[in-house]
C-alpha cells in the first residue's frame, strides 16, 4: 500500500514538472519572441513613410532565433539607426493677405520645430503659393520619380482669398511639406533647403551690404539655426552664415559674439583648410583673440602652416566674402 502510494506521487510530480517544462518552453517565450517583432514591425511603418526605405526595413525584420540577447539588443538598435523618424515638423498657423500695388495674394505663415522634445528655437518663415508652385515644379525636374504620388494643391481660378479655400491651403501644404521631408533626397536636396532659407538669407545679405547690420543680425539669428537642421549631414554648409554673423557682430562692436560665432564656423573647418572662408575667418579671429585678451598664438601658428603650405594667393576679408553672398 505504501509502494502504491509512492508511485502514484511519484508519477503526479513527474507530470507536474512536464507540465511546467511544457509550458515555460512554449507558449511565454512564442508570446513574447513574436510580441516585440510585431510591434516593432509596426513602429517601423510609422516612423519612416519613404517606400524604398520601409521595403528594406521589412525585408530585414527576421532575425535569427538563435541570436542571443546581446546580439538581438543590437540588431534592433540597427534597425532603429537605419529607419530613423522625421525630425522636424511644419505648421501652418495663419496666414494674412497682402495687397500689393496691382497684386494680391495669401501669405502663409509656417512654424518649424524638432520633434522629440521641447523647442524652443523653432523657425518661423512665410511663403505664398507661387513660391510652394516653383518648389514643386523644380523638385519634378530632378526627382520626377520621388514625387510620382505628391499631390499638389491646384490653383482655383476663382475664390483664392476666401476663408474655406485658405484653410484648405493651409492643410494641404502642411502636409506637402511633411511628405517632402519625409524623404530622404528630397529633404537634403539644395532646391527644399533654399526654399525654406533662400528668401530670408538674400534679405540678410541685402542688409549686410546696406550697412544695416542690426537687422541682418537679426534674420541672419533667426535662419541659422534653422539652416542647421536642414543641413545636418554637411556641417559646412552654414559657414557663410556663421561667417556673416561674426562680420556683424564685429561691425556692432560686439567682439565676444563676433569670436564666439567665429569659434563655430572654425570649428567646421578644421578639416576644410582649403575652404575660400578659412583664412578670411582665421585672420579675423587672430584680430578678435587679440582685441579679447584671449590665445591668438594657436590661430596664428594655423595661418603661417597654411601659408608655408600654399602658393601666396590674394585672399578677400572676410567682410568682402560675406558682401559677396546672393548678390545675384
Amino acid at each position: 500500500m505504501d509502494q502504491d502510494s509512492h508511485c502514484t506521487a511519484e508519477r503526479g510530480l513527474l507530470e507536474a514538472v512536464s507540465r511546467i517544462t511544457t509550458y515555460s518552453t512554449t507558449s511565454p517565450s512564442d508570446e513574447e519572441q513574436n510580441q516585440p517583432k510585431a510591434e516593432i514591425s509596426c513602429q517601423v511603418r510609422k516612423e519612416n513613410p519613404e517606400k524604398d526605405d520601409l521595403q528594406d526595413c521589412n525585408a530585414s525584420l527576421s532575425p535569427n532565433s538563435s541570436m542571443t540577447t546581446k546580439e538581438l539588443q543590437e540588431y534592433w538598435r540597427n534597425e532603429k539607426r537605419q529607419c530613423r523618424q522625421v525630425k522636424l515638423v511644419f505648421e501652418i498657423p495663419s496666414t494674412r493677405i497682402v495687397e500689393h500695388h496691382l497684386s494680391k495674394y495669401v501669405m502663409y505663415k509656417i512654424i518649424i520645430l524638432q520633434t522629440g522634445s521641447f523647442d524652443s528655437n523653432k523657425s518661423v518663415i512665410e511663403r505664398r503659393y507661387s513660391d510652394f508652385e516653383k518648389l514643386h515644379r523644380n523638385l519634378l525636374e530632378e526627382f520626377s520619380e520621388e514625387m510620382e504620388d505628391v499631390v499638389f494643391p491646384k490653383k482655383s481660378l476663382t475664390g483664392n482669398f476666401t476663408e474655406e479655400i485658405i484653410n484648405e491651403r493651409k492643410l494641404a501644404f502642411k502636409d506637402y511639406l511633411r511628405l517632402l521631408y519625409s524623404m530622404k533626397y528630397i529633404r537634403r536636396s539644395k532646391k527644399f533647403i533654399d526654399f525654406l532659407t533662400r528668401p530670408e538669407l538674400r534679405e540678410a545679405y541685402g542688409c549686410l551690404r546696406g550697412g544695416q547690420y542690426t537687422k541682418a543680425l537679426e534674420i541672419l539669428l533667426e535662419i541659422v539655426g534653422l539652416q542647421e537642421r536642414l543641413t545636418r549631414g554637411n556641417p559646412v554648409s552654414i559657414v557663410p552664415t556663421l561667417c556673416a554673423i561674426v562680420v556683424c557682430h564685429k561691425d556692432l562692436e560686439n567682439s565676444a559674439s563676433a569670436f564666439e560665432y567665429g569659434e563655430k564656423a572654425l570649428s567646421r573647418l578644421c578639416v576644410h583648410t582649403s575652404h575660400k572662408y578659412y583664412i578670411p575667418l582665421l585672420e579675423t579671429m587672430i584680430t578678435l583673440a587679440y582685441e579679447l585678451g584671449k590665445d591668438f598664438l594657436s590661430l596664428q601658428e594655423k595661418l603661417e602652416e597654411w601659408k608655408a603650405k600654399k602658393d601666396p594667393v590674394r585672399v578677400f576679408t572676410l567682410k568682402e566674402l560675406a558682401v559677396r553672398e546672393y548678390v545675384q
